[in-house]
């Protein structure tokens, strides 16, 4: 069975700035184009059996940039959904909420089509994709590749080693860079983590 590559969308204005970006589709930055770019030897070096993408267009260019090819749209893989905390950064929260965490926290509600989601919530989401992703690993040969958003494979990768969804919160991940979740005497690792090709000298 193959591993699980992880890829955190490129760059975007937002991220940059620090603001929560749930449902809210913006585009990458330039610099956020070529982080996926430099990813291509990376992705190219593996077999690729199969390909999940965030229908979140931030997500879907990453995948085309790295060359991907007939990448499933789930709606699972979108980001968190951030409720009234979209577009607000931690420092911004924290003036009237002081020492607010988000995967101990939560969010607070949004409008009444993104009322926000728990970390449970988040999980429950995470478990549904990984099922897809075990699915689709015992019928291939080659690794699963999943493209979407930080805090949600943040969660996902707890849920995947086993552990609750506030645990994500131990695994810092950047735009722009690769993760592998394989298995060692068939227990869930991590086998890489933000992983960026080595720049040229």
């Amino acid at each position: 069975m193959g591993d699980l590559f992880l890829v955190r969308h490129g760059e975007t204005e937002w991220s940059r700035s620090g603001r929560h970006t749930g449902y809210t589709d913006v585009p990458l930055t330039e610099r956020g184009r070529e982080e996926a770019r430099r990813l291509v030897p990376l992705i190219r070096s593996h077999r690729i059996g199969a390909v999940f993408v965030s229908p979140l267009q931030r997500a879907r260019e990453t995948a085309e940039l790295i060359g991907v090819q007939d990448a499933r749209v789930d709606s699972d893989l979108r980001e968190w959904d951030y409720g009234g905390y979209e577009g607000v950064t931690t420092v911004e929260i924290q003036r009237t909420r002081p020492g607010w965490f988000l995967f101990t926290d939560g969010v607070v509600p949004g409008p009444p089509a993104h009322p926000g989601e728990t970390p449970e919530q988040v999980g429950e989401r995470a478990d549904r994709v990984l099922s897809k992703v075990d699915a689709a690993l015992a019928n291939t040969e080659g690794v699963v590749l999943l493209v979407a958003h930080g805090h949600f494979l943040r969660v996902l990768t707890a849920r995947r080693l086993g552990l609750a969804p506030e645990a994500g919160a131990l695994f810092q991940l950047a735009t722009g860079t690769v993760c592998r979740l394989g298995t060692e005497h068939g227990r869930p690792v991590i086998a890489g983590w933000n992983i960026r090709p080595t720049p040229q000298a």
